[in-house]
């Protein structure tokens, strides 16, 4: 709810504090006394850009709102998505420069007169000549229907539903991108596949066979070596047999002596075998050494035709294992298309017919709400001299593929304000009186289901009086059950009905606001009654107003209804 406003140096306004209560409360007084301004003040809080000048001679205004909204409320979670303080009091402030530029303030931060504007709009709701946002914003016209018609759970599920079918056509529509690209290049993939899998790439391939090639390219000289070598190793008084000679003649030395060299001998046996293994290894190579011309030309077309391959693919011929399995890869991805694509399409129908039913079940849903609500506008506004217009809920139906997260159809209110003529938007309610009291027989009829923060009223009661002003009045306070109300009114009958009264006035070139209480509120509702010149007359009925609008809700109603 708004707990209090104070208003500094705006206009005639030098210094103003203003304390709400939950329910009603009126603004009364003589035309030009300032309700205006304190109006404009307000606004400028919630980042209208408003009418509002600094006070003359003043340096510079200000106008601050003192919000406490419940605490899962929208506003508290928009300020914790901007990262400010988001729990307490939520303070809405304005300040004026005498050149008109203004500074806007949440909880004594600075931040954008744009912010402010969308807090200020989930805090409080104006209802007047300039309704653009709120019942007025076809926007909003679905939540406000599916509130009243209790159906925010089926309109959930649908939008899951909707996301689940919206998945599926994504997931089809990215499968049918990947087969078309992959149909491009169907061929090339395949004769790819044919081609590296009867050549049959192995990795390392390049080197091992680069090795043998060189090793057969230079086999004789290297025959001829490797025979020296190992003569050099193995043959008569070579390496080999001086060695075994040596350990012979060690091995018969005396015992003493033997344990003197068994160092030496120990490294000799060591040496011996060594260059035993080497002999062997070196016979070994030269054995396999392969000279056959055929055998090398065979390696040679194997190795230039793995180089080959590789520049073709534009890899390495180390990688082309590699490349051969990614396009058998490709390969059975083309094989298994059809299929994938098949089932794709079957998840996207079940998902299209489990939205379309419960679709379908809410469109049938609304339909009864919309009748509920229009009778509920209607029974709203013969009481409040709106009985020439007729309200409607304009219900779109969309085709199945062109359906919404929240369902087939598209909602607006819409009003018919004279006899005959078509039904339009709300805004086409050219007087700012009766768009006060049609937005507020909207209210009364959605006050259950979507109650505001607080709500402003300008004008609702301008150019009525009698019944009319008298339906205005219970039907503001029927509303005040449930939400907090501020207006400015000429009507001692709504004046009557409200939990807190503020007469405004002016006294030279400031205006003055006192909180009325007690006689001093009654002497203000006799004062609308009877004028300048305040009667018992009008005193007594003012006390009559008063008692009646104190009566218990119940009796009320059987008053009416007898």
């Amino acid at each position: 709810m708004l707990a209090a406003l104070t208003v500094r140096d705006i206009v005639l306004i030098e210094q103003a504090a203003l304390e709400f209560a939950p329910g009603l409360n009126v603004l009364t007084g003589e035309t030009g006394a300032g309700k205006s301004i304190l109006l404009d003040s307000l606004g400028l809080t919630i980042g209208a850009r408003g009418r509002a000048n600094v006070r003359l001679g003043a340096g510079q205004g200000s106008a601050t709102a003192v919000f406490d909204p419940a605490a899962g409320h929208a506003a508290r979670a928009l300020l914790k998505d901007q990262a400010m303080p988001h729990e307490g009091e939520i303070v809405l402030r304005r300040s004026l420069a005498t050149d008109g530029k203004s500074r806007a303030f949440i909880n004594d931060q600075a931040v954008s007169v744009g912010l402010l504007k969308d807090l200020g709009g989930l805090l409080l709701e104006v209802h007047g000549q300039s309704d653009d946002r709120g019942l007025f914003d076809v926007a909003t016209h679905r939540g406000l229907l599916d509130a009243f018609g209790g159906l925010e759970d089926a309109d959930s599920e649908v939008a899951g539903l909707y996301r689940h079918w919206d998945q599926a056509r994504e997931t089809l529509a990215g499968l049918k991108a990947r087969a078309a690209e992959a149909e491009k290049n169907a061929d090339f993939v395949r004769a790819a596949v044919k081609e590296l899998s009867s050549f049959d790439p192995k990795p390392g391939e390049e080197e091992s066979l680069a090795g043998e090639r060189a090793l057969m390219m230079n086999a004789a000289r290297i025959a001829e070596e490797l025979d020296a070598a190992v003569e050099a190793l193995g043959g008569e008084g070579a390496a080999e047999a001086s060695l075994a000679s040596a350990l012979k003649k060690l091995s018969r030395l005396p015992d003493e002596a033997r344990k003197r060299v068994s160092t030496a001998f120990a490294t000799l046996e060591q040496a011996f075998a060594q260059t035993e293994e080497a002999r062997r290894d070196l016979e070994a190579l030269l054995s396999s050494l392969d000279t056959d011309s055929a055998v090398l030309e065979r390696k040679e077309e194997r190795l230039f035709e793995l180089r080959a391959l590789a520049r073709k693919y534009a890899t390495t011929p180390e990688a082309l294992a590699a490349v051969l399995a990614d396009f058998q890869s490709q390969a059975e991805t083309l094989d298994g298309t059809g299929a994938s694509l098949k089932e794709a399409d079957a998840v996207v129908a079940r998902a299209k017919e489990a939205y379309l039913t419960a679709a379908r079940k809410l469109s049938k849903a609304r339909a009864v709400a919309a009748k509920k609500l229009e009778d509920a506008v209607a029974a709203e506004l013969q009481p409040l001299k709106l009985g020439h217009a007729r309200f409607r809920v304009a219900l779109e139906i969309l085709p199945d593929d062109a359906g919404t997260a929240h369902g087939l159809e598209k909602i607006a209110f819409e009003v018919a304000t004279v006899e005959g003529a078509p039904f339009g938007p709300l805004t086409r309610i050219a007087s700012g009186g009766e768009l006060a009291r049609f937005s507020l027989a909207l209210k009364v009829a959605l006050a259950e289901t979507a109650p505001p923060s607080a709500m402003v009223f300008d004008e609702v009661d301008r150019g009525v009086g009698g019944a009319v002003a008298d339906a205005v009045g219970e039907r503001l306070q029927r509303l005040a059950e449930t939400t907090q109300v501020l207006l400015v009114t000429h009507s001692p009958q709504v004046a009557a009905r409200a939990a807190r009264h503020f007469r405004i006035s002016r006294v030279g070139d400031k205006t003055r606001i006192v909180a009325l209480e007690d006689e001093a509120r009654l002497e203000e509702i006799a004062r609308m009654l009877s004028g300048a010149q305040v009667t018992d007359e009008a005193r007594a009925a003012a006390k009559r107003l008063v008692a009646e609008a104190a009566r218990p809700k119940k009796a009320r109603k059987r008053a009416q209804n007898a």
